[in-house]
């Protein structure tokens, strides 16, 4: 029978194993403190080893000299680079971890759009609202298609709008049924689209005069 048949004794850290766990007890047992160091170190280096793909923690290094101390029944002293932990860590539980509390009226919104509605309130000029009130409503029929793509009514967003801002943010229903304002599938137009019409005419007549221009200079040439 050999020595792990014999020794059954139970291990303190199971990830590091009983041939680690015997060497830490060797540690132990070395009386000069220099070499003992020494011995805890090399030993810290092949503990490391065992979980290499945890290396880029930035604690890493301490961890694995606290489960040094641990597995030494915090009775190794060394000079090592880290202090020896207090036994309580063994005991401690897990810091519980608080719920948010903040009051989410739509949550399937999230408390973004909300922030976003206040930031649009901040707002004085009238086509800046317009322009944020449209924008919101996209971002809100995104969130409506990812869980609902049959039925999503620009009039119900449009609702939830005036809801969260009490009413201060608000834009005709038709406008926005008309020119799928809420509609983040459809492009931007294009900017000549958007022009004023005598914009558009003036830009076309600059343009054929332009053309024009060239060729009258190319027939000069020739």
């Amino acid at each position: 029978m050999n020595d792990f048949d014999e020794d059954k004794s139970p291990l303190v850290l199971r990830e590091y194993g009983r041939n680690v766990q015997k060497l830490v007890n060797y540690v132990k047992t070395i009386e000069d403190k220099e070499k003992r160091t020494r011995f805890a170190e090399t030993l810290v280096d092949l503990m490391k080893m065992i979980n290499p793909n945890t290396k880029d923690y930035p604690e890493y290094t301490q961890k694995v000299w606290d489960d040094l101390y641990i597995m030494a029944g915090f009775e190794l002293e060394v000079d090592g680079p880290f202090p020896m932990p207090e036994k309580s860590i063994l005991g401690r539980k897990p810091r519980k971890m608080d719920y948010n509390t903040h009051n989410v009226r739509f949550k399937h919104y999230g408390k973004n759009v909300e922030l976003m509605i206040q930031k649009a309130l901040a707002l004085e000029d009238a086509e800046e609202r317009e322009a944020a009130v449209i924008s919101i409503g996209k971002l809100m029929k995104t969130f409506q298609l990812a869980w609902n793509r049959d039925n999503v009514d620009d009039e119900v967003i449009l609702q939830n709008i005036e809801q969260l801002s009490k009413g201060d943010l608000t834009i005709g229903i038709e406008k926005v049924k008309e020119q799928n304002l809420f509609d983040p599938l459809v492009k931007e137009r294009e900017f000549a689209t958007n022009q004023p019409r005598q914009q558009r005419d003036n830009n076309n007549r600059g343009g054929n005069n332009n053309r024009n221009k060239r060729n009258f200079q190319k027939r000069r040439r020739n």
